[in-house]
Order: structure tokens, then sequence, then C-alpha cells
């Protein structure tokens, strides 16, 4: 085998284990770990171990796929019950709120800093995107309002695909290409959206259907067959001309809220390869700046990142959210939790691959100013969120329910767990009321199992199998969801098992 490519395997390797502990430790500190990755990108590169890297193109490549991939788990892990009552305050974050931040922050630059308009809009349209990885990694540690958080969440998810547009078509005037006018731009960018959204709901709904009709025989196949569903989305509508960033995201989350088989295995595939394209990402990113320059860069990345933060992020919130019934301490939480981290620096790398010129400058800022208020923000946000005393703690009463196909019996076996919050404890199995043509056939508790019989009551911290009919499936877990909120009496209390929809 090539010494090269077993180097390379071998480093890649250390880079993610080290990355790993690495984590941990960022855990403990409080540190986002987007910084830890690109320290350590940076310890390998020409300053610290000396590996030389400036293949910007390469960065940009394999930087779009990691967006990829880290947008499919985005969608795969959000709740269609929680985005439904967030998709208004998102969507409009993501484009009206995109729009008011690059104009605000453009006009601060031009006005600190003497650049031309052209220019100032490229770097305000670089940072103007808030980042999906760190959003769905920072926020789903904190205890926040569901509402709120899916708002950033839709938000961080969505506003990707207008802002690599314009940067695209930015890139391309000020290197003398088109010259379209502004509300062609527009129109352009809204058919690309439009046609990206129905190319991903269309593949995620047609995946979902076959994957539900189709068993395939390992159970190792579903986590693949859904992640390619979503690379398949992408693809399909970048070729056709749209928005793949849109159509990924938006196949990632039907995908995750379908009944599927082996659909929590597959959304914890998922999140494992979001993660390792995190760590690539960004410790990529960090291997191609040049620490040498960095100096130079963070005079301007203070006054454009303050700008942003302290200007155009909440003046944009306040235009976006005054439709909705938000509060206004919520509406201060989004305005300090509108998150940068690999998003914008990749988009750094779009004007230096078409080499418009001073896209250097752009890069070197974009980076310093990743870094700053990444800092800032991440470790101040569990602080914030208990000043403005927002912070819900959550106390689920919802079910996991795990499924696989059993093809050759027309059935389906189900495991769930019983959690400590859940008013499964103390319910006797006849009292379920499930489908006569379910049953739990096996109990484990304390790490012992037994078959139950009609005297069994469940318990917290119980784990249960149960077989159904395949068309009787997704009754049974309806009924048990149902129970678990609101105990035996669910059918009485008006309690349907359906997704709930809190705030």
């Amino acid at each position: 085998m090539n010494t090269t490519i077993t180097v390379a395997l071998a480093l890649g390797a250390l880079v993610v284990l080290v990355a790993a502990v690495a984590l941990r430790l960022a855990d403990r500190l409080g540190l986002p770990s987007l910084l830890i990755y690109l320290a350590l990108g940076m310890a390998i590169g020409e300053s610290g171990l000396g590996v030389q890297f400036d293949d910007v193109q390469l960065t940009q490549t394999l930087g779009v796929a990691a967006l990829v991939v880290i947008l499919a788990e985005g969608g795969l892990t959000t709740r269609w019950s929680d985005l439904r009552r967030a998709i208004g305050p998102g969507l409009t974050l993501a484009t009206v709120g995109v729009a008011v931040s690059i104009t605000v922050t453009a006009a601060v630059t031009v006005w600190l800093l003497g650049y031309t308009w052209g220019f100032a809009i490229l770097l305000a349209a670089v940072i103007s995107s808030t980042d999906a990885a760190a959003v769905f990694a920072t926020l789903r540690r904190l205890p926040l309002p569901r509402r709120l958080a899916a708002s950033l969440e839709a938000e961080s998810g969505l506003n990707d695909a207008p802002v690599i547009l314009l940067v695209l078509v930015l890139s391309e005037q000020l290197t003398g290409g088109t010259t379209d006018v502004w509300y062609l731009v527009l129109a352009r960018v809204l058919l690309e959206l439009v046609g990206g959204s129905v190319i991903g709901l269309a593949i995620g709904f047609s995946g979902s259907l076959l994957l539900r009709r189709a068993a395939l025989p390992l159970a190792g196949f579903y986590p693949l067959a859904m992640m390619a569903l979503c690379v398949l989305a992408y693809s399909s509508a970048t070729l056709a001309q749209t928005s793949g960033i849109v159509a990924v995201y938006l196949c990632g989350l039907v995908l995750g809220n379908a009944p599927l088989p082996h659909r929590a295995a597959s959304i914890g595939f998922a999140e494992g390869l979001a993660s390792l394209a995190q760590i690539g990402l960004f410790v990529l990113l960090g291997l191609l700046v040049s620490p040498s320059r960095l100096p130079d860069a963070l005079l301007p990345a203070l006054l454009v990142g303050g700008a942003l933060l302290l200007v155009a992020r909440p003046l944009s919130v306040l235009l976006s959210l005054v439709w909705f019934r938000i509060p206004v301490t919520q509406q201060l939480f989004i305005s300090w939790a509108g998150l940068r981290g690999a998003v914008p620096i990749v988009l750094a790398t779009f004007p230096v691959a078409a080499q418009v010129p001073g896209a250097g400058r752009i890069f070197d800022t974009v980076f310093v100013l990743v870094v700053v208020f990444t800092l800032i923000q991440g470790w101040s946000l569990p602080w914030v969120a208990r000043l403005l005393r927002i912070a819900t703690p959550v106390t689920p009463r919802d079910i996991d329910v795990e499924s696989a196909p059993l093809d050759e019996l027309g059935a389906e076996l189900m495991q769930l767990r019983v959690p400590e919050t859940s008013r499964l404890h103390g319910v006797y199995l006849p009292e379920l009321r499930l489908p006569e043509d379910a049953a739990v056939v096996l109990v484990v508790r304390d790490g012992k199992p037994f078959v139950p019989d009609r005297s069994t009551r469940l318990m917290h911290g119980d784990q249960a199998l149960l077989v159904s009919a395949r068309g009787s499936r997704q009754e049974a877990e309806r009924r048990l969801r149902a129970v678990s909120r609101a105990g035996r009496l669910a059918t009485w209390r008006g309690e349907s098992g359906q997704p709930s929809e809190s705030d």
C-alpha cells in the first residue's frame, strides 16, 4: 500500500481520537467544541507540526460535503411537532433577518473601515449566516422553550441556502462576471429555494414510503439508506440548478419524522457521522489558515463582529419577529444566540477560490471573528438564559419506540424504555389497551428478563419488547405514548398520543 495513504489514514485516526478526548475537555471547561477542532488544525498546520496545506478549492468542496451531512443530521433530529410552531419565525429570520443583517453590517463596515460597498456587502453576506453545527450542538444542551430553540434551529438550517447563492453571485460580480441587477438576483435566489424545497420534500416522502414497505436484509442498511436519501436530495437539487442545501435539510426533516424501522439507530448513526464531519471540517479549516496573518485581521474582525452582534443582529431579530408572539426576553436571547461557526469560514473560501481582489483579507477577518465571538457567545449562552429567566427544565413523559420489521411474519418488533417521568409506571399490561394483534412479550427489569402476564405492571426503568401486526404498529405506538403522558385514563383525558407541541 502507498506509504502516503497509510500515513494519512493514521493521522486521520489520531485526529479523530484526539478530537473526541478534546471534546470531553471542552465540555468540562464550557468551551465550544469547534474552537478545540480549529486549534487542533492550526497545531497540525504550518505554524505547528509544519503540515503545509493551501488547497482552497479542496477545502471548499469538502466543506460543502460536510455541511450536507451536518444539515441532514439537523433535519433528521428535528421534531416536526416543535418546528411546526417555529417555522414562521425561523423562515423569517432566514430571509428577512439575513437581508437586514447584511445591509446593516455592510453599512457599518463602509463607515468604520472605508471598504467599498461591493466588498463590504460580500463580507457581510459571508458572516450573515448562523451556523447549523454550532446551533444544533449548543442549544440542544440547554433547557430552553421548544419554540425558541426550534426557531433558531430552523433559521440555521434554512439560512445557508440564500446566503450561499448570494455569496456566489457577489463573487462573480466582483470579478467581472454576471452583471444582473438586484431584482434578478433575488428572483434567482427565490426560484432556487422553491425548487430545492420541492425536490427535498419529494425525495423525503418517496424515500420514507420505500423504507416502510421494503424490508432491508440487514438492520445496518437503514441508517445508510437514510443518509443516502439525504445526499441524493442534495445532488438532485444541485444538478437541477436549485438549492441542494434546502433540499437536504427538508429531506432529513421528513425522514426523521416518519415512522421508519430502526429510526432511533439511524438517527444515532447520523449524529455520529455529523460529529465526524464537524471534526474533519474544523480541522481542515484550521489547517488552511495562516496564523502569521491573523493579528492584522484582529481589529477589523472585532469592529465587524461587534457591529453584527450588537447592532445588525438585534435589529434583524426585531424586524423579523415583530409579527409573532414571542416575548421580548426570548427575542433578546435569539439576538445573542446567532452563533457563527464553520459556515461563514467555508463561505469565506468562495471569494478566495473565485480570486476576488482582497479575498484573503475576508478569510482572515472571518476566521478571527468566528473564533472570538463563538468564544464569547457560546460560553455565555447558559448565563444569558438564566439572566433572562427563559431556562425551562424539561421533564419529558414521552417514550422512544424503536421498531424493526419481521418481514416473513408481516409483523413489527418494537422496543421501549419506561423513563423516570413516565406515567406508564404502575400501569398493568391490560390497561395499556393495545390493539388485539399487539402484545408485550418480554420485560427486562434490573437487568433480569421475564415473560410478563396480565398481572405484570410496568415500572420506571423497565425495558419492554412488543410485537404487533404491521398494520397496527402506529396505533400501538400512539397508545403507549398516550398512556406515558396521561396514565391509564389517557383516552378519558383526551390524550391521543400524537407528538406534542410545547413552547
